[in-house]
């Protein structure tokens, strides 16, 4: 798209001068606003880029010039959300600042001493801080965020000269052994002081209970659970049903979070759902938000905004949930401190988002102040999806940029790869890394049981003999239980379901390198391999002879001309093209209504995810019949898409179902992210009556639940097959809240 010129600007002109006296209209506004953001590709993809320096150059400091009020009153869009947000405000705070300029805003909280600038924060709308920190350098950004600190109520987690860790045991299947063992290993690391939080494969309640009850295990046998909260990151509908199953079983409630009404109604959220849900969270642990830039416009979302005011909403959404925490904790006579946080999951969209690893630091960065000048304790997933231009050596490179701006936490994995999500993020070592270069410290309650009660670092702080020794902290684990077997035989029986998780995906080392901080070799080697292959996958395409055997496959074609094409616009593969569109037409004559289900199968990020051997047809084997003993009436087609994504499948869905009487189903088979050793891939289901398919953006991702990880290594898929079609059956009776990956 066209990028922003701005070249008429006086120098004394404020934005409203400027665009009255050049004629500019409201998306002009936004257009100028944009513009002075420093280069995202997900602001150029929506028009929203500077064409040039002098533009940007230009956009900032009419948005200096202009007044805080002035900003304040006049929304780039109004929703529900906004509307609240701007209500939330402090009123005597807001109004110190209302005739401050911009400018006169910036040099205030990079000067003045944190307690002014903490009691002016209340006063701050979203969007007046979303255009504050596109004034500010890469170097100030830091600043601000190494002034500003909200730490979490009763520890030090988020305070100054602290680095704290979420420890993420995610499990290709959600084994239990596959998520205690990554908590193990952590604190091997003595790493893992503010959350144990797993994302689940399945959202499914029973399932959900299932992982929270093996984080929660292990913190009740060290004794930690009023010091360490657990969570699966599951809807929080989903959470709320798990609670109201068994009492007390839940810890720290999450939820992704959206910066507008519609699109956090792609994650099945709305507003008034959401603060119920928060006026119930009066216990110990609170609510932990996730966002992202980006993930607004890549939903549809994107209202010709920039990615910056998007995210700043989003922390003035976690802002007013804050606030009403506390007000549920206040009503019941507690200390109304909430326990709340977020973590800035940046990266992990793709190239469509961010490219770069400078791109990648700038919004850290930007995100940070953004949430400290909301008043929120923040952490960061400084992240990379393998189809973007950032490496594993490159994260490290970021991180040294990171760090000094003081985020509260960052993730903690075993490696940077994570085993079910395909991603690439922080390790333990990582924080090994930055503990010693940075001279961060762990919380102090953490800290004492990783040195007292697991020995894995000393008096000094130094990396004992028992560092890295995951068995060593299962041997303890053990202890605590009252397991009094001899130390060689629980240790042995450790070592055996180390090699069991291990075999399942999840690579789990002992020990280090040279130093503390570096991957043992041989685990270093296994992780760069896994990655090498994902680039490789990357750029699969199907096999004709491959497909010639899927029964009735019927090839189509996305927009996408090619793989490089499908990867950095990724709408082009959400598109069908003339020539698919053109054949539904006929097949949907043909069909005449008597088929309500159809399969799709795509190439996805990985087109081997599919073609491996026992992959595909075990799930077509099982499907077939499962589908005929549920009384579905399956297409004779299957259609075989290039460039696929997941919205392709529901444009073909619609191209078949729209205006047709009764329930009509869809079934996708995509392949996932590479860059795991499983080349899995996921099914979506949809299913809605004929009149929801003819409706526009009525079939999304808030309708559609998900199955992941289908490999013969992970979840197999005969078993998923089944699956699927008791989901489909289930779907079509009831109306059921997104599964958490779909969204």
């Amino acid at each position: 798209m066209p990028a922003v010129r701005v070249h008429d600007a006086l120098p004394d002109d404020d934005l409203f001068a400027y665009l009255a006296r050049t004629g500019g209209d409201h998306a002009r506004r936004r257009a100028v606003i944009g513009a002075a953001n420093e280069l995202k590709e997900g602001d150029a993809a929506l028009g929203l880029d500077a064409a040039d320096l002098s533009s940007r150059t230009a956009a900032r400091r009419l948005l200096a010039n202009t007044a805080v009020g002035r900003l304040a009153a006049a929304p780039l869009f109004r929703d529900e959300l906004y509307d609240t947000l701007l209500a939330a405000l402090d009123p005597r705070a807001a109004a110190h600042v209302t005739t401050w300029s911009l400018g006169q805003l910036k040099q205030f909280v990079l000067a003045a001493d944190e307690a002014e600038v903490t009691q002016l924060l209340p006063g701050l709308a979203s969007d007046v801080v979303a255009c504050l920190v596109k004034l500010m350098s890469d170097a100030e950004l830091v600043a601000l965020g190494a002034r500003l600190f909200h730490p979490l109520p009763g520890s030090r987690l988020g305070a100054r000269g602290y680095l704290g860790a979420r420890i993420q045991p995610n499990s290709p299947t959600d084994h239990p052994d596959d998520i205690r063992w990554q908590v193990l290993a952590g604190w091997s690391y003595a790493v893992g002081d503010v959350v144990l939080g797993t994302n689940p494969v399945s959202s499914d309640p029973r399932s959900v209970a299932a992982v929270e009850a093996a984080l929660w295990d292990i913190l009740v046998d060290f004794g930690l659970q009023d010091t360490l909260p657990h969570c699966v990151l599951a809807h929080i509908d989903v959470q709320a049903e798990v609670e109201r199953r068994a009492p007390g079983t839940t810890g720290i409630w999450f939820q992704s979070i959206a910066g507008s009404d519609a699109a956090n109604a792609t994650f099945g959220l709305d507003l008034a759902g959401l603060r119920r849900h928060a006026r119930s969270r009066s216990g110990r642990w609170g609510l932990y938000f996730e966002t992202g830039q980006g993930a607004d416009f890549t939903n549809g979302h994107g209202r010709g905004v920039d990615m910056v005011v998007h995210e700043a909403r989003k922390y003035g959404l976690a802002r007013l949930l804050k606030a009403d925490v506390a007000d549920a904790r206040r009503r019941l006579g507690l200390d109304p401190a909430p326990w709340v946080h977020v973590n800035d999951v940046a990266g992990f969209i793709g190239p469509e988002v961010f490219r770069t690893r400078e791109q990648l630091v700038r919004c850290c960065l930007e995100d940070i102040a953004m949430a400290k000048l909301h008043g929120l304790m923040i952490g960061l997933d400084v992240c990379a999806t393998l189809h973007m231009d950032i490496g594993l050596d490159d994260l490290d490179w970021c991180l040294e940029r990171i760090a000094p701006a003081c985020p509260g936490y960052l993730m903690a994995l075993p490696t940077k790869n994570d085993p079910m999500l395909s991603y690439l993020t922080t390790a333990f070592q990582d924080h090994v890394r930055l503990r010693e270069r940075f001279g961060t410290r762990v919380d102090d309650r953490m800290w004492a049981f990783f040195r007292d009660r697991l020995g894995v670092v000393d008096e000094r702080g130094r990396p004992t003999a028992r560092f890295g020794d995951p068995v060593w902290v299962y041997l303890q684990w053990c202890r605590a239980r009252g397991d009094e077997r001899p130390a060689d035989v629980v240790a042995g029986e450790g070592r055996t379901a180390l090699a069991a998780v291990r075999a399942r995906g999840v690579a789990i080392g002992e020990g280090h390198g040279d130093r503390p901080w570096d991957l043992p070799p041989a685990l270093d080697a296994e992780v760069r391999s896994q990655c090498a292959d994902a680039k490789e996958s990357l750029r699969a395409e199907w096999r004709t002879e491959f497909v010639s055997k899927i029964p009735g496959a019927r090839r189509l074609r996305t927009r996408a001309g090619d793989r490089d094409e499908y990867i950095l616009h990724p709408t082009t593969g959400e598109a069908l093209g003339p020539a698919a569109l053109a054949e539904l037409d006929v097949l949907r004559d043909s069909y005449a209504g008597r088929f309500d289900t159809v399969l799709v199968v795509s190439d996805g990020l990985n087109a081997r995810a599919l073609m491996d051997d026992h992959h595909l047809f075990p799930f077509l084997d099982v499907l077939a019949p499962e589908l005929r003993a549920a009384g579905l009436a399956l297409a004779p087609d299957v259609f075989v898409l290039a460039g696929g994504r997941v919205r392709a499948g529901y444009a073909l869905g619609a191209a078949l179902f729209a205006g047709l009487p009764g329930p009509r189903r869809l079934i996708h088979a995509i392949g996932e992210r590479p860059g795991t050793m499983h080349h899995a891939f996921s099914v979506y289901l949809t299913a809605a009556d004929g009149a929801a398919w003819a409706e526009p953006r009525a079939i999304d991702h808030h309708i559609t639940r998900v199955i992941s990880g289908v490999a013969d290594t992970a979840y197999p898929p005969a078993q998923a097959a089944r699956e699927a079609v008791a989901l489909l059956e289930i779907m079509s009776l009831k109306k059921t809240c997104p599964d958490a990956h779909a969204s």
